[in-house]
């Protein structure tokens, strides 16, 4: 059939069947039959037409039916369009989850309180059994009164406040369910666009089926903006009656739900009139639903407001140095993007008890010690050595005033407790602690270290010389143990600024800064092993989920029995040399002093098997103190005293067998060219260098010399009273004094023409002493560890030189 139609479309032909035309003829019969077939058909179809039209019949395009279904088709096709459309607009179903607004940041301390917010966020995030049954009823009534039979969206409510509008002629009352407020608040920004207004409806069916009722009802409590600076029912029951939500009265909690709608408008500090009106349509809906009654309502309709309000808590910012300091942490952790979205809580290692000691410690020395030692600034860092938490941290006096953290930014010369790791250097080649050395004048290459009395003691053990921090010895056990194996311990146990391989470097002329430092004595308390310092555990994204957590682990950086005996000899410069200010009465306490030049830096860095802390007292332009490190000394023990209130008392461990022990580090000695048994000073020729100094020590000497005899006289009058009262005890222990020493770089050492003026070495003795220092009692012999407990009144008193 199908090749006769086409044939017969290709072929001219006269529609009789006469046979005219010759084109018939030639047709099979079969084929014949089918072609008279068609034509007849043909025929019918323009009568039957002629037919329905004279019948008063439509065709099928023109009857209404048709084009309803087709609209109806092709609504359904573009609704089932638009909502793929606005899904792929909306965030991914992980994200109904959130807790937490966009662009928001929170900081927690160990404990779960909150240090710092920025952002649109709510300063206690309550559980929903914490917020009053009241209250939570009152926002349902005010806001979502078919909260828990819809889901997500409320026709009936839309219609019933359409209605309530119009017989206002105002907007009384919203369409927008919780749910819907949540998604707004959490995802969209408040345009007033249809398309904001179709993705809130899409979001909150979605959000519906994700969470519970009592999940979305949490959320929005805790999120939800009520003026004032107030985000949730906690930030708002604070800011206008300075409560906690719990406290709030009945007429309180409804005019704290009476505010979501408009807070600016319904504001009681703003406008009292406006927020009793809206109060008191709370209370009347809450009625109407049964969640009161009539007497309760009339009780809480007469009550006055009672305003008592405050700043909103979020605003205020505890410990602001190691919160700033955690906010710089943050980019090695999360990404840019992360950081970019915001919504993030970070958890932190900071213990709020230890950190509010530390800064009444560094408050006392500054308003005590400070004043009369002219410093101005302190630092103080806690950590624990065993995993590298940082447990408290001061940076300065005042951060309103000066952001500078002195605890991770200012890098200062550590004088005498860089000694701490030349020393150990020395223990891990092999070398026993009663090794001794000549303390005696001493040039080398033309540098020449100098002891703070300015006398020589013959010869000392190297655990004496630590002890009272002779800076000739020091200087001589370098050159023995070498720059490059001196350097990489230090580099290991958690020195990360540059070292150079100079000679003044055993005394403490490179600077570093306080964190360092202290970490790096912390491997000390841990047998060897070192944590990199951190101030963060944990760090949650918008739905609470952990992105990253803290995973640090300790790498051996001194084997155990060399990091024994180092606690072993700090323990005795605690307890018989220039740190006995930071002696425990209930536990065993190692640590090291430093003084830099012109006492611009007193150092204490101490620990005991549980924490290393480390001090710092100064001033910001570098200008010369009278002080010494005793008073840094002194804060440590201030603060360590509290901090240790409860802890276990551990010892550290027993100093192992110096007999045959074998070194784990092999020593690089160096090899001077030049070496001269004697100072400078008494050679025929001296240098321009020296003779500037000579010159600078005159001047010195000549501008203050009736001063220091003053000083002196006075330092023997107290040394001989015997009668102590309680305010001079406390500075008589404070100012224990130090076994200062000074050196002078020289010129092939220095990096600039300011260094080679600079006396760099460690515990230097400052050109001004301070008043109440004690000379030292003894200028020669060694020190060793009392053999019996010195008693309260010895302890107090300035230890000897």
């Amino acid at each position: 059939m199908g090749k006769l139609i086409s044939w017969f479309k290709r072929r001219p032909t006269n529609l009789s069947d006469s046979g005219q035309g010759g084109t018939n003829e030639s047709l099979p019969p079969a084929h014949l039959a089918q072609k008279r077939q068609l034509l007849s058909k043909m025929k019918i179809l323009p009568s039957k037409m002629r037919a329905n039209r004279a019948a008063g019949k439509k065709p099928l395009y023109r009857r209404f039916w048709f084009w309803a279904g087709l609209g109806v088709g092709g609504g359904i096709v573009a609704f089932i369009y638009g909502i793929s459309l606005i899904d792929r607009t909306l965030p991914d179903q992980s994200e109904l989850n959130a807790v937490f607004r966009e662009q928001t940041l929170t900081i927690k301390a160990a404990d779960g309180t909150i240090l710092l917010q920025q952002g649109e966020a709510t300063r206690e995030q309550l559980k929903l059994e914490q917020i009053p049954d009241n209250l939570k009823k009152a926002f349902i009534a005010s806001e979502d009164r078919r909260f828990r039979q819809h889901n997500g969206v409320d026709p009936q409510g839309i219609v019933r406040a359409s209605v309530n509008n119009l017989r206002s002629q105002g907007v009384v009352e919203g369409g927008s369910t919780i749910t819907q407020q949540l998604t707004r608040i959490l995802f969209l920004k408040q345009e007033q666009t249809i398309w904001r207004k179709l993705k809130e409806v899409r979001l909150a069916q979605k959000m519906e089926q994700e969470l519970t009722k009592d999940q979305i009802l949490e959320r929005y409590l805790n999120l939800v903006y009520l003026g004032s600076g107030a985000y949730g029912v906690a930030d708002a029951a604070w800011v206008y009656f300075s409560k906690s939500p719990d406290q709030l009265s009945l007429a309180q909690m409804a005019t704290i739900a009476g505010l979501a709608p408009a807070p600016s408008l319904y504001a009681p500090d703003k406008n009292p009139e406006a927020a009793k009106r809206r109060r008191d349509l709370v209370l009347l809906r809450m009625q109407e639903d049964k969640v009161i009654t009539p007497e309760q309502r009339q009780a809480a309709v007469q009550e006055p407001l009672d305003l008592k309000t405050s700043s909103p808590k979020r605003v205020q910012v505890e410990s602001p140095y190691f919160t700033s300091y955690i906010q710089k942490e943050l980019p090695k952790y999360v990404s840019a993007n992360v950081l970019k979205s915001g919504g993030l809580v970070v958890e932190t290692t900071l213990n709020p008890s230890w950190q509010k000691v530390a800064e009444e410690a560094v408050a006392k020395t500054l308003r005590n010690q400070g004043r009369w030692e002219n410093f101005k600034q302190a630092a103080m860092v806690a950590i624990d050595p065993r995993n590298g938490e940082i447990k408290a941290m001061v940076g300065g006096k005042d951060f309103g005033k000066n952001q500078f953290n002195r605890v991770t930014q200012a890098q200062r010369q550590p004088g005498s407790t860089f000694k701490g790791f030349v020393y150990a250097t020395a223990i891990a080649t092999g070398k026993s602690p009663y090794d001794s050395y000549e303390d005696a004048p001493f040039v080398v290459d033309g540098y020449e270290p100098k002891n703070y009395s300015e006398n020589f003691h013959g010869s000392m053990n190297i655990r004496d010389a630590l002890t009272r921090s002779v800076n000739i010895i020091a200087v001589k056990v370098l050159i023995d143990v070498g720059f490059t194996p001196t350097i990489k311990l230090a580099h290991d146990m958690g020195i990360t600024s540059e070292l150079k391989p100079t000679y003044s470097l055993a005394l403490g002329s490179n600077e570093v800064n306080l964190l360092e430092l202290t970490s790096a004595y912390g491997s000390f308390a841990t047998q060897g092993l070192h944590a990199e310092p951190h101030g963060i555990t944990r760090i949650l994204n918008r739905q609470g989920k952990v992105i990253w957590s803290a995973n640090f682990k300790s790498k051996r950086a001194l084997d155990a029995d060399s990091a024994a005996i180092m606690t072993w000899m700090l323990r005795n410069v605690v307890e018989a040399g220039t740190g006995g200010a930071a002696q425990l009465d209930n536990r065993p306490v190692a640590g090291k002093t430093g003084t830099s030049d012109e006492a611009r830096d007193l150092w204490f860095i101490g620990y005991i098997p549980q924490m290393v802390t480390g001090v710092w007292l100064g001033n910001d332009d570098n200008h010369p103190t009278d002080g010494s490190s005793s008073s840094a000394a002194y804060t440590w023990h201030e603060f360590m005293e509290k901090a240790v209130e409860g802890m276990p008392v551990e010892k550290f461990p027993k100093r192992p067998k110096l007999e045959g022990r074998k070194g784990t580090i092999k020593a690089q000695s160096i090899k001077p060219k030049q070496v001269l048994n004697h100072s400078i000073a008494s050679d025929d020729d001296d240098n321009d260098s020296e003779g500037e100094r000579a010159r600078n020590s005159n001047s010195e000497e000549s501008g203050s010399s009736r001063r220091r005899r003053r000083r002196t006289s006075y330092s023997q009058e107290e040394q001989q009273a015997n009668d102590y009262t309680p305010r001079r005890r406390r500075r008589d222990r404070t100012e224990s004094s130090s076994s200062n020493s000074s050196s002078k770089s020289s010129t092939s050492e220095s990096s600039t023409p300011r260094r080679r003026s600079r006396r760099v070495e460690s515990d230097s003795p400052p050109p001004r002493r301070t008043r109440r220092e004690l000379p030292p009692a003894n200028s020669s012999g060694s020190s060793g560890s009392s053999s019996s407990q010195p008693s309260w009144r010895d302890r107090l008193r300035p230890s000897q030189q």
